[in-house]
């Protein structure tokens, strides 16, 4: 994709015309989670950590967990049936979900209507509400309120992999 089909504005739009309750918060970049430190303490609820993957197969997979989850990519591999595990690049990031390194976020699958990405989901950040999640840039963070982000991947036709990486169980719920 030479652009993003969504952009912030669209992403907003979309999560308004889902009636996905939102709330958006403006701050300096931030490109791994422990730059974020300031502003997760500024907002309530559970802060993501994204990671956007390949296999060896070149089957894609985007990760959101808890930001504070520990993820073995080799076991996680086995539990959620791919191949061995490895960093997609820039090009295929942008390509997939028309976001940027530093900006990966679950809210990109907004941006996958092929549903190229096969998208997997902390069992411990399901548990939070509200989750904040970088609205397809890293210079904000958008906190969305657990059922509205159910509702998100419901209006996707998105079911995840619900993985509980403490146990590295997948859950079958």
């Amino acid at each position: 994709m030479d652009q993003p089909l969504f952009s912030r504005t669209g992403l907003f739009a979309f999560l308004d015309a889902h009636e996905v309750d939102h709330a958006t918060t403006v701050h300096a970049p931030v490109f791994k989670v422990e730059d974020g430190a300031a502003v997760k303490a500024a907002l309530p609820g559970g802060h993501t950590k994204n990671l956007f993957l390949k296999d060896a197969r070149g089957q894609l997979w985007l990760i959101s967990a808890k930001a504070e989850t520990v993820i073995d990519l080799k076991r996680t591999a086995g539990v959620i049936g791919a191949a061995k595990l490895s960093f997609g690049s820039a090009d295929r990031l942008w390509e997939a979900l028309g976001v940027r390194p530093g900006a990966v976020t679950a809210l990109a699958l907004v941006n996958d209507p092929q549903h190229r990405v096969r998208f997997v989901l902390d069992a411990a950040l399901l548990a939070c509400d509200p989750l904040n999640f970088h609205p397809l840039s890293n210079d904000a963070t958008t906190a969305i309120p657990s059922d509205g982000f159910a509702r998100f991947l419901t209006a996707l036709g998105r079911r995840p992999q619900v993985v509980d990486f403490a146990g590295m169980t997948l859950d079958h719920a």
